[in-house]
């Protein structure tokens, strides 16, 4: 793989985690994004996409930054964090890059595969990234907003955030979480692995601990799948203690009485040994039971499968997460509105994006 657009001196490539989530819809929308780039410290959760048609959410993510030497003696080894996913935390050690391309010009690289079944067509994709930029060493922001990606047999393309992107520095650390519609690269790309580089992350060693990754959610239509309706939410806000939690209510849904159903989360410095970093979903309307999930604790997993179609398929990705949830027990009173609870606990951290599926009734 060469090196065709680039900046900054070195960069990284995340390996993409494929993963596929059923949907279908009739009708879409998609939000545009602001013409305005720029930055704030929280940036509150809006809905970024809406479907109900027959297809689905494919997704693919992964970190780039893993474990180097331990500085904590009673720290689990390394090569049991990446292997075995021992809870080991991303502050129990001197923290590296992932680079596992060939190209001089990046510093971090990882990639998979992104499978979408045969006839779908991609109706929508967006590619989401962030980093915590304060550990060992300090990187410059003024790269928060931009990446390099590949797709299959191709070569890479920088990637702008097309909106608001969040960065909050709270001195301990310095997180950000960019994003960007790459529905047009996606639609027209062959199948097999995308690769992701150049994602502005600090390595080193710090109590708080370094993290980084990306995640590509990707909307598609097949007529042979089942009527489903798909939301997609995102933003930047982060959940400091055990008493700020981050609300986030999804109305209008018209899914079916006992509908199968997820949530994908999108998080930052979830760790194994924090307590908290939970999720609880509600139907607001009373009907239902309560899910609660611990939502982010290092881990790209489906239902509580660790995905491994990565490149490297690390069991502990040490402080980034892009998880799938069963929500169904939720589900089962039908149409009508959902609340997403995120709880704090004993150490902080960040949300970037969120996304639901659930079948979905028939529309006259």
């Amino acid at each position: 793989m060469r090196f065709s657009v680039g900046f900054g001196k070195r960069a990284a490539v995340c390996v993409l985690s494929a993963f596929l989530l059923s949907v279908t819809v009739s009708q879409h929308t998609a939000v545009p994004a602001p013409s305005d780039r720029g930055e704030a410290e929280s940036v509150p959760f809006t809905e970024r996409y809406r479907a109900v048609q027959h297809g689905g959410i494919a997704r693919a993510a992964n970190s780039v930054i893993t474990c180097g030497e331990a500085v904590v003696i009673t720290a689990p080894a390394c090569a049991d964090v990446q292997r075995n996913g021992a809870g080991g935390r991303s502050g129990q050690y001197e923290m590296t890059y992932i680079d596992i391309d060939s190209d001089r010009n990046t510093y971090n690289s990882s990639s998979a595969e992104l499978r979408l079944p045969e006839g779908s067509r991609v109706s929508y994709a967006r590619l989401y990234w962030g980093a915590n930029l304060r550990v060992g060493e300090q990187k410059d922001p003024a790269d928060n907003d931009r990446v390099l990606i590949a797709e299959p047999g191709g070569n890479y393309k920088e990637i702008r955030a097309d909106s608001l992107v969040g960065h909050r520095d709270a001195g301990t650390h310095q997180g950000f979480s960019a994003s960007a519609d790459i529905t047009e690269l996606v639609r027209w790309s062959e199948p097999g692995a995308w690769t992701v580089a150049q994602l502005n992350v600090a390595m080193g060693n710090s109590d708080m601990g370094a993290w980084g990754g990306w995640t590509l959610v990707v909307a598609y239509e097949n007529p042979a799948e089942p009527l489903r309706e798909l939301v997609l939410w995102d933003g930047f806000e982060s959940v400091d203690g055990p008493s700020q939690d981050v609300v986030i209510t999804v109305d209008g849904l018209a899914v079916t009485p006992g509908a199968q159903g997820s949530a994908g989360v999108v998080g930052y410095h979830g760790e194994r040994t924090a307590n908290g970093h939970g999720l609880t979903v509600r139907d607001t309307g009373g009907g239902g039971a309560v899910v609660r999930h611990r939502a982010l604790d290092s881990t790209i997993a489906d239902h509580g499968r660790p995905v491994t179609t990565r490149d490297p398929a690390h069991l502990n990705t040490l402080g980034y997460d892009s998880n799938v949830l069963d929500i169904r027990q939720a589900l089962t009173a039908g149409p009508g509105e959902l609340e997403l609870r995120f709880t704090g606990g004993s150490r902080p951290y960040q949300l970037g994006a969120v996304f639901l599926q659930a079948d979905a009734a028939a529309r006259e």
